[in-house]
């Protein structure tokens, strides 16, 4: 079919992928920092571009027909009538919204009516919620402001030479607040309501849509937000679910509709395929153990990992309640983490290591079971992170979430993911795939851990979690939980 490539502009780089249209075999890779401060909250995109450039350079891209582009999601990219910059672009990690996101639960008429509205309740990362407060802290700004973007749309609008028509996909435009991925359609009253006016919003593109093609021939692909390129380039599909173990944590599942939640436990995306991404956050995961680490004297988490298998399931019967940042899921923003189970016997070091790495995954495990209660089957589970490879979460993690646990290999899966896109935008093109079902790639290269005689072991060690959440915080997640 030929050469096609994925683009990954995160939040600190940009990575470039050159695959095989029809394996999915990288033949090169390339590689860029952005020039700009790690911790910045706005940013130029002109920095995207510059990053972008110098990924692509020695010829890099020589022979590619069709590139797909993934981006760092939530970014607002405000431009005038003209097209030109009103201000430097907003980053996810910009917090200055979330009073904005707030009044706008309020404005609305609460939870349930946004969860009705368009799948998720205003976070302060939300485009709408970025809206909301340029609207109240930069007036001027925001009556400038005709025609939103995210980074991902930016870049793919450059990369064709700033046409008249400007696009997106169903995956960025999820994480809005202002469409809905259950009615596949825009909701221009609430952009009213978070700006103060109507501004242009970008066409959404179906998952196979090309977005057109640059001067030079290459045919661009609609494009999608980080998770959504992250998530195709893994190949999940129905059944699986993705935690991530990062400082916080997070699970996404595949599921065949948008679900509606008024507690805000959970998000729904849209994926790159025209299926549905539901995500559950927690605020705690890889923390827990790092702060462990620093309470038992382990130098890394590697250290830590192994301290706690010189415990047994249980730890006997030490229990940490992980909430160190007080809590989204269960909703807990004020509270600390705990620990119980005190005894003499099990004021050992190894105990509370185990305790942590229990605590971590079962929190994660609740997290799952929101998505579980709302319909959503979970047989398979990925586990991604540098948290992942520690044998003591491998050990853990299959009984605790009562399912397969894979962890795939480090690879650039949003590149890939967007390269994989690409693969199948240019096929569609030509005739040669069909816009229903992306091209088949091989599979990511991983470990398969089993819960096999270990799942009654698991289900005691959440219920003792369980109890103890329960005994702690009455109710936190309603009745069923």
């Amino acid at each position: 079919m030929g050469i096609v490539a994925g683009l990954d502009s995160s939040s600190g780089f940009t990575r470039i992928v050159v695959c095989d249209a029809d394996t999915g075999v990288v033949l090169r890779q390339g590689f860029a920092a952005h020039p700009v401060e790690p911790k910045a909250t706005e940013v130029d995109p002109q920095a995207w571009l510059l990053s972008l450039g110098e990924a692509a350079s020695g010829g890099l891209l020589e022979g590619v027909q069709a590139i797909g582009v993934a981006a760092q999601q939530h970014g607002m990219v405000a431009l005038d009538r003209q097209g030109n910059l009103v201000r430097p672009a907003l980053l996810s990690k910009d917090k200055r919204a979330q009073v904005a996101a707030a009044d706008l639960v309020d404005a609305l008429g609460g939870r349930q009516a946004w969860a009705e509205a368009v799948g998720s309740v205003p976070q302060h990362a939300q485009l709408i919620s970025k809206l909301r407060w340029m609207a109240r802290a930069e007036p001027e700004a925001a009556q400038r402001t005709a025609l939103v973007l995210q980074p991902h749309d930016w870049l793919v609008w450059q990369l064709l030479g700033r046409p008249a028509r400007r696009t997106t996909d169903r995956g960025a435009a999820s994480g809005t607040g202002y469409w809905s991925a259950r009615t596949g359609s825009y909701r221009p009253d609430l952009v009213e309501l978070a700006l103060g006016h109507q501004a242009a919003l970008p066409e959404v593109l179906g998952p196979a849509d090309s977005a057109g093609t640059t001067p030079e021939g290459l045919l661009i692909s609609a494009g999608t937000g980080e998770t959504m390129a992250a998530a195709f380039g893994l190949g999940v599909g129905v059944g699986d679910a993705v935690v991530s173990l990062g400082a916080s944590g997070s699970v996404m599942a595949v599921h065949h509709e948008a679900l509606a939640d008024p507690s805000g436990m959970i998000t729904s995306f849209a994926d790159a395929t025209g299926m549905h991404l539901p995500v559950v956050h927690t605020l705690n995961a890889v923390r827990a153990l790092r702060g462990t680490a620093e309470m038992v004297g382990a130098g890394d988490l590697a250290e830590l990992s192994a301290l706690a298998l010189k415990s047994t399931p249980g730890a006997s019967g030490l229990v940490m309640l992980p909430y160190l940042e007080g809590e989204r899921t269960p909703q807990l923003p004020h509270t600390a983490g705990t620990l119980t189970g005190l005894r003499r016997e099990s004021m050992k070091p190894e105990h509370l290591a185990r305790a942590a790495f229990e605590g971590m995954l079962c929190s994660l495990a609740d997290a799952m079971d929101v998505l579980r209660g709302r319909g959503v089957e979970v047989r398979r589970v990925f586990l991604l992170g540098a948290a992942a490879e520690l044998p003591a979460v491998q050990a853990a993690a299959p009984a605790i979430f009562g399912a397969q646990v894979v962890v795939p290999q480090p690879a650039d899966y949003t590149a890939l993911g967007a390269a994989r896109q690409a693969a199948w935008a240019l096929g569609v093109s030509r005739g040669t795939l069909d816009p229903r079902t992306p091209p088949l790639w091989q599979g990511a290269a991983a470990q398969v851990f089993e819960p096999g005689e270990d799942a009654a072991v698991g289900t005691a060690v959440r219920q003792q979690y369980a109890a103890t959440r329960e005994q702690i915080h009455p109710g936190a997640f309603g009745p069923g939980m």
